[in-house]
């Protein structure tokens, strides 16, 4: 009797399969599952030491609306929005130019420039860019910026710097993902008569977007945390700063540096400061996460 389409397909089994293959299975899937956890336990560890130490200074809404103008260090009170304000102004400006170049440059290597001599070179020069030191972007737009232009120490020269660490990873996240993207779709957007710019925008890019954004979240949570290009390129200021170009400003790895030089681990009042840029700083980037992944979800094409 021939099986009808109404039966329910069964799942495979291991019969008919020797004991090797059965043992070669089994401990493949205890490998796997064993480095899934030990992967994940010194995560845990790490964001329950953070929540734990900093959780009873971000719950004052001083640190959420305070700065640390005239408090010294091993005095109580004041709080981190000169410091939040600062990483989120250099973030945004790192942002906007970053991820449309980023993007960009990924388009053209997957869509056009593919075995072109143009394309080798850029992917040559997009690997190089991968493996710079932040210290050593830092060195390099101090020395072009505020050595030869005669542009002072700021917080955009902090920016220029996270530029260079931040478009790299967008190049190639966003790389990886427009050649997943199914050729069939093309094909038949092509076939309808739809220029190549239009498929891009209109299907190409839409259909990659969520992995897009995700790399562009963790260019933007690595940019975010650095701690050298704010050191050489602006420096760190206790009291609020809103001008990207010129004067120190406040950040929050710089105040983590800060409240270090100052005694944290000696003294418990700036070990808690210490602690709550750090748990701040980490805030900030799964609520640019969640924001950013419901952005995607929204504009994410519709399954019919």
């Amino acid at each position: 009797m021939t099986a009808t389409l109404d039966q329910p397909i069964k799942a495979p089994t291991f019969q008919g399969v020797s004991g090797r293959r059965k043992f070669t299975d089994n401990l493949a899937t205890v490998l796997v599952t064993a480095s899934v956890v030990v992967a994940i336990v010194p995560l845990v560890w790490v964001l329950y030491t953070v929540v734990s130490k900093g959780i009873g200074v971000v719950l004052s809404s001083t640190w959420w609306m305070n700065s640390q103008a005239g408090m010294t260090a091993f005095q109580p009170g004041g709080g981190a929005y000169h410091a939040i304000v600062g990483s989120l102004l250099q973030a945004l400006v790192c942002a906007v130019i970053s991820i449309p170049i980023g993007i960009f440059v990924a388009i053209y290597l997957v869509e056009y420039g593919g075995g072109t001599r143009l394309g080798k070179v850029t992917t040559f020069m997009v690997d190089i860019l991968t493996g710079v030191p932040s210290i050593v972007a830092a060195l390099f737009i101090y020395a072009l910026w505020v050595a030869t232009l005669g542009f002072q120490r700021s917080g955009l020269a902090v920016s220029l710097a996270l530029v260079l660490l931040m478009i790299p990873v967008i190049v190639r996240a966003t790389e990886e993902m427009l050649r997943i993207v199914p050729m069939d779709l093309r094909e038949a957007s092509y076939a309808l008569g739809v220029p190549k710019w239009k498929t891009i925008s209109a299907i190409v890019v839409p259909t990659a977007l969520s992995g897009i954004v995700t790399g562009i979240l963790l260019s933007l949570a690595r940019v975010m945390g650095e701690t050298a290009p704010l050191l050489i390129l602006v420096g760190y200021a206790q009291a609020m700063n809103f001008d990207m170009f010129s004067g120190f400003m406040g950040s929050l790895p710089g105040m983590m540096f800060d409240q270090t030089s100052a005694g944290a681990g000696a003294n418990p009042v700036p070990t808690d400061r210490l602690w709550g840029a750090a748990l701040t700083l980490v805030v900030l980037i799964a609520l640019l996460n969640v924001g950013a992944r419901f952005i995607a979800k929204f504009f994410a094409p519709k399954k019919v």
